[in-house]
């Protein structure tokens, strides 16, 4: 018997998140779920490899985060565990302090809800080493994103 308990990201058509060079960015993948353009409201399912960790990056505007699957795990600049969410928790998020993200012991599974309000401000920042900006994410970028994935 098939247990239909059970989140399936088989189903799932992921892709690849292109960094600040244009290449996919190692540990990391998404499946856009909606974007709504009246709101700038982005939907989004992000799945995170097991024990990796992606680039350092901040969030700048309002977000909400579900964990479907595995555990996402968060890391402050330093290296250094500051959260843990297994699956089946919620969290809001505003615009805070650097961090990285990956998985625990198995590959993750996270819906994103990217709530900038504007097509132009930044979503999110990927950091350098020095924690300087080398790009910024607006909801027009993740739009055109959606749109070249949707071709």
């Amino acid at each position: 018997m098939i247990d239909t308990n059970t989140f399936d990201e088989s189903k799932i058509d992921w892709k690849p998140l292109p960094g600040p060079d244009g290449e996919p960015t190692e540990h990391i993948s998404l499946s856009f779920l909606n974007v709504d353009e009246e709101a700038k409201i982005v939907d989004i399912l992000f799945k995170f490899s097991a024990n990796e960790k992606i680039l350092m990056h901040r969030h700048c505007s309002n977000y909400s985060t579900f964990t479907l699957s595995g555990e996402l795990r968060t890391y402050l600049p330093d290296g250094t565990l500051k959260d843990i969410r297994p699956a089946g928790v919620f969290k809001v998020g505003e615009p805070g302090e650097a961090h990285t993200e990956g998985g625990g012991d198995q590959d993750v599974v996270c819906y994103f809800s990217l709530r900038p309000y504007t097509a132009t401000d930044p979503i999110y920042e990927i950091l350098d080493d020095n924690l300087e900006v080398l790009q910024a994410m607006t909801f027009d970028d993740l739009k055109g994103l959606n749109e070249e994935y949707s071709l």
